[in-house]
C-alpha cells in the first residue's frame, strides 16, 4: 500500500472519539491531507456503512472541503457582518486585483488560494485575514496586498 492510501486509511480507521460518522471521517481525511481525494470516498464508506453517494451528499454539502489538493498558501478574508463594516470588502477588491482574481479560487501557478470566511473569530480587529491560519487584524488594501507579495515573492 502506498504513503498516500496509507494516509488516508490511518485517518479514517484512527479517529480517537467513540463515535465515527461520515463527516468526522471526512474531517479526518482532510486534517491528514488536506483535501478529499476519491480514494477517501471510498474509505470513508467503507468504514461507516455508508454508500459512496451518502458519502459524497456530506462531502458536497459543506462548502470548505476542497477535492483537488491544497494550494502552498491559504489567504482566507473575512467579510461577515464586523469585518464588512470596518472595510472588509475594499480588502477583497485589493487581495482579487493583486492576485488577478474576480473570486475565491487558487492562482494558477497553485502557490494561493483565496477564500472568503463568514468568521474568523477576530472581530474585535476588523477587517480580519488569515494566511496559513495565522490571524492578521486591521487590515487595509494596501497591507492585504503587502502580505500577498510577501506569500508570493
Amino acid at each position: 500500500m502506498d504513503s498516500f492510501r496509507e494516509r488516508i486509511t490511518t485517518a479514517v480507521n484512527n479517529q480517537p472519539q467513540p463515535t465515527v460518522t461520515v463527516l468526522s471521517s471526512l474531517l479526518a481525511v482532510e486534517d491528514a491531507i488536506g483535501y478529499i481525494p476519491q480514494e477517501a470516498v471510498a474509505a470513508v464508506a467503507n468504514r461507516t456503512g455508508a454508500s459512496i453517494n451518502d458519502v459524497w451528499a456530506v462531502a458536497s454539502f459543506y462548502p470548505n472541503f476542497r477535492f483537488t489538493p491544497p494550494c502552498e498558501h491559504r489567504l482566507e478574508i473575512c467579510w461577515g457582518p464586523s469585518c464588512h463594516l470596518s472595510g472588509a470588502m475594499p480588502v477583497i477588491a485589493a487581495a482579487q486585483d493583486a492576485l488577478n482574481m474576480d473570486g475565491e479560487g487558487d492562482t494558477p501557478d497553485g502557490r494561493l488560494s483565496l477564500r472568503y470566511n463568514t468568521c474568523l473569530g477576530a472581530c474585535a480587529q476588523a477587517p480580519v485575514i488569515a494566511v496559513d491560519h495565522h490571524l492578521m487584524g486591521r487590515q487595509t488594501p494596501d497591507s492585504v496586498r503587502t502580505v500577498i507579495s510577501e506569500a508570493l515573492p
